[in-house]
């Protein structure tokens, strides 16, 4: 399964410049953790970080302008970081598997002489075979929508042997209208909109394979946007393989779940029997118009309750449990508070929940996670939790909790890591 090691972005509302875990240039970090977990007071800048996946996946879907334009976001003026004139760019820093190299993306988007965002430069690197240091090879190179793409799986040979400076040289040929050459391992790039990422075109060709995984890659993450009252919504009957980011198909899930993998659904049940007591059996009914009921029967009342009567807790619980039993889960999932509406002793478990779906041996989900409940966090270690504070310019901060010595000894001592976020302990003193 596919994992950031690394994430960057600049920039972006209150996010001017952070960086999680490991990039191509700072091997010296620690890569993220399986499930990686973001606390911080109000207004520090969580949601933001939750965001800036959905912007990217958004770009992807749909391009650059409609991204800036789409959830609320306001458009680009907005989302670039206050009193900021340079582009917004993000870096991610992802494997495909466990033993493949790594490969770094690179975005920067910026606003035309017409005041419409579009894509800036685009690039993705990955290291020769045996090369430990280094600048990492870019198989793919786009500035202003032109470029060079790498063909196949392999790096190729550089044109000349300075590397990748011939790259822009060659980028420039081609933006002067100079006559430039292909050969049997580059391809020449111009896209006819410069709105659109480069990778969503190239990587749906058969000839970038790598280009194409990374396309995936992005194209399978998961962002919860689930609300209790879209899973009372009365959808119409017929299995569904996945959840949406709303959870207003729950019940064509159970209905796929229940037809097609019994014995995970029945996991499900146990757990949630375990963690809502009472509750012993989930099922579907079709109404008489085609509209599918999500029923729950509790062990001391014969007839069902549906899901229009079920507390938001039980429904949350339920289709987080759903998500992580998913056959063919997601490479990425990212959730936004998920304790809300939940009692609290049930949080600690989630955590648990959420951790053994991320390092399971079959290769679950990378799970992130924003939070501000410290009964979550007491489930967490130091290198799974990352503090994000304002600083004094009014720009957000991140760092680790495990980079604090005093943390990790206290941690080690028994203490729980959500008690000392809850004392202050986790607050970053140079700020006072």
């Amino acid at each position: 399964m596919a994992k950031i090691e690394g994430f960057r972005v600049k920039n972006y509302r209150s996010l001017h410049d952070i960086i999680l875990g490991k990039l191509w240039n700072t091997q010296e970090a620690k890569a993220l953790t399986p499930m990686t977990a973001v606390i911080g007071k109000n207004g520090v800048g969580k949601s933001t970080l939750f965001d800036t996946f959905g912007f990217l996946a958004d770009c992807l879907k749909g391009g650059v302008e409609e991204a800036c334009d789409s959830r609320g976001r306001g458009g680009f003026e907005r989302i670039r970081s206050q009193g900021q004139t340079g582009s917004i760019e993000f870096q991610i820093y992802y494997k495909e598997d466990r033993n493949a190299r790594p490969i770094t993306y690179e975005l920067a988007i910026d606003i035309d002489s017409d005041g419409r965002p579009y894509v800036k430069r685009e690039r993705l690197r990955q290291r020769r075979k045996l090369q430990s240091m280094g600048r990492p090879f870019s198989f793919l190179i786009l500035n202003e929508g032109k470029g060079v793409a790498w063909k196949g799986e392999e790096e190729g040979k550089q044109v000349e042997e300075e590397g990748e400076f011939d790259l822009s040289r060659l980028i420039e040929k081609i933006q002067k209208g100079e006559s430039v050459e292909e050969s049997k391992e580059t391809e020449l790039v111009e896209l006819d909109d410069k709105r659109k990422l480069g990778i969503a075109t190239l990587g749906s060709l058969k000839q970038h394979p790598r280009i194409s995984a990374f396309r995936r890659f992005i194209e399978g993450w998961y962002l919860s946007y689930f609300t209790p009252d879209a899973a009372r919504s009365l959808p119409l009957a017929g299995p569904q393989k996945h959840l949406n980011i709303h959870g207003d198909n729950l019940g064509n899930v159970v209905q796929f779940m229940e037809r097609e993998h019994p014995k995970k659904f029945q996991t499900i049940l146990e757990k949630i029997s375990r963690k809502i007591p009472g509750v012993n059996r989930i099922s579907t009914e079709k109404s008489p118009d085609g509209r599918l009921l999500l029923r729950f029967n509790d062990r001391g009342f014969q007839d069902p309750f549906y899901a229009q009567q079920m507390s938001d807790g039980t429904l949350k619980i339920f289709a987080y449990l759903l998500l992580l039993e998913d056959p063919s889960p997601p490479p990425f999932l990212c959730i936004e508070e998920p304790e809300n509406g939940l009692y609290h002793k049930l949080l600690e478990t989630l955590a648990r929940e959420f951790r053994e779906h991320a390092t399971g041996r079959k290769g679950g989900s990378q799970v992130f996670i924003t939070t501000h409940q410290p009964y979550f966090v007491d489930a967490l270690t130091p290198e799974e939790v990352w503090v994000l504070e304002k600083g004094k310019d009014g720009f957000s901060t991140i760092r680790r909790a495990s980079e604090d010595p005093l943390i990790e000894n206290l941690v080690k001592e028994d203490l729980p890591l959500g008690g000392l976020w809850y004392s202050d302990y986790l607050d970053n003193r140079d700020n006072g």
